[in-house]
């Protein structure tokens, strides 16, 4: 698959060339633009029939995610689609394989049909006070490109044996599927008295991906400022 990052670091689009017969994966509604290229809908698992359909449902109740998945086909070998995210801010690829990911909710853009993801447990309390999925949390499979996109720009942060580091929940957006995490609440009586709320403590050796703004605080920020019907 041959791909291109175009636009502003603000607002960029994933152009992918794609050879007849050749296909990918992308976020629903993803999709901007196409020529030589037929997209499909498909439930979100690996099955087919009823037991596709109830996969499909329970990754929806358990990780927040949508029940359907793009999928896109080149038709000639000069295909091209156009892919963007929701929100503005950076896309980038992570290459899977050797290293595998887990993927915070909202952070999946579209990937190689070679690749897939996988629903594993984490504890209760992670899922309670986490945004990574409730009782379950998405973990890359396969090999191939994977591309992520996030609110604002990003930035990859090194995790070491004897340098753990602690991140704004909503800041997340991959890490290493070796690494250990906790969700815990940064101080005082649910982070009030920071005003950070959750935080995730990595720790273990690997990379940690976030994103340098996230849409919670957007929503906050202008909440006071949207007309109230009376």
């Amino acid at each position: 698959m041959n791909y291109e990052i175009i636009g502003d670091s603000d607002n960029p689009l994933l152009k992918v060339k794609l050879s007849r017969g050749e296909m990918i994966k992308l976020e629903r509604g993803a999709m901007v633009y196409m020529s030589d290229v037929e997209i499909k809908g498909k439930m979100n698992s690996k099955g087919s029939g009823i037991g596709g359909m109830f996969s499909a449902i329970g990754r929806g109740l358990t990780s927040g995610e949508s029940m359907f998945v793009t999928e896109a086909t080149g038709t000639a070998d000069d295909g091209e689609i156009g892919i963007a995210p929701s929100v503005p801010g950076k896309i980038i690829p992570l290459r899977v394989g050797i290293q595998q990911y887990r993927l915070n909710t909202g952070a999946f853009l579209a990937c190689d049909n070679s690749v897939n993801y996988k629903m594993v447990s984490q504890s209760v309390g992670k899922a309670f006070f986490g945004g990574t999925g409730g009782l379950f949390v998405m973990e890359t499979e396969g090999s191939g490109d994977l591309f992520v996109n996030a609110f604002g720009d990003l930035l990859e942060i090194e995790v070491a044996p004897n340098k753990p580091v602690t991140i704004d929940n909503d800041h997340v957006i991959a890490w290493d599927r070796n690494l250990d995490y906790q969700i815990k609440v940064a101080s005082g009586t649910f982070g009030f008295t920071s005003g950070e709320g959750l935080v995730n403590h990595f720790t273990g050796s690997g990379k940690v991906i976030i994103q340098t703004r996230n849409v919670c605080s957007l929503a906050l920020a202008i909440r006071p400022y949207i007309p109230k019907n009376n």
